[in-house]
């Protein structure tokens, strides 16, 4: 299972490393938010601890959906999805690789926006606190992600279904996020922390084994 999952997974790699269109279109779009966030709001009036945990995972999701768009679409757009329906392996070896692979695009843009958003808001302090809530959030985006994904890539209109279908589910880990990034900037204690990233560690459990679970059925249909 895992080989196969790693084929998969070193298979879409090496394929963005060729075209890089995933990793550029989600960075550009991610930084782009950020920057127009930063324009609109007045820093002299608004408390910017309060505000810059939001706005960088507003960043963060609409970039990501971006990304989750593009992950069956290669496979789709060739008929290699049917390919991959044939092989004799475990089809949940293919959400693993898809899962694990946007995961990493979804941190290599999140390690670029992260500078330029202390930077532009102006923020004394990040604290290691930001790695946790960054790691879980993307965990729990991706996993969810990625089954809407497969679910959406046949439908005439994908870009605009899946956003439809993952915001809503997606709502509990984007607020959990925030609330823990706003611990990391010194927005809130540690004991507030706590409990959302409790969250987080149960959501994406439990998201990660539904997903893995149910992915074969949704890829039949």
């Amino acid at each position: 299972m895992i080989a196969k999952a790693a084929l998969i997974l070193e298979k879409d790699l090496r394929t963005e490393l060729r075209a890089k269109d995933i990793l550029t279109a989600m960075a550009y779009f991610s930084l782009l938010v950020l920057i127009i966030f930063n324009f609109a709001i007045d820093l002299r009036e608004v408390s910017v601890d309060a505000v810059a945990p939001g706005i960088l995972w507003v960043s963060f999701a609409f970039a990501g959906v971006l990304g989750l768009n593009r992950t069956f679409v290669r496979e789709q757009e060739r008929n290699a999805i049917e390919g991959l329906m044939l092989c004799p392996v475990d089809r949940s070896a293919i959400y693993l690789g898809k899962f694990i692979g946007n995961v990493l695009f979804m941190l290599i843009v999140e390690a670029l926006t992260v500078p330029l958003f202390i930077l532009l808001f102006n923020l004394s302090a990040v604290g290691f606190g930001l790695v946790p809530a960054l790691m879980l959030g993307t965990i729990g985006f991706a996993s969810i992600g990625t089954l809407f994904a497969a679910l959406a890539v046949n439908t005439r209109t994908r870009e605009v279904m899946l956003p439809v279908l993952l915001f809503p589910v997606l709502v509990p880990i984007v607020i959990a996020a925030v609330k823990a990034t706003g611990f990391a900037i010194g927005t809130i204690s540690p004991d507030l922390a706590i409990p959302w990233l409790n969250l987080m560690i149960v959501f994406d459990l439990v998201f990660v084994v539904v997903s893995y679970l149910i992915f074969g059925y949704v890829l039949e249909e």
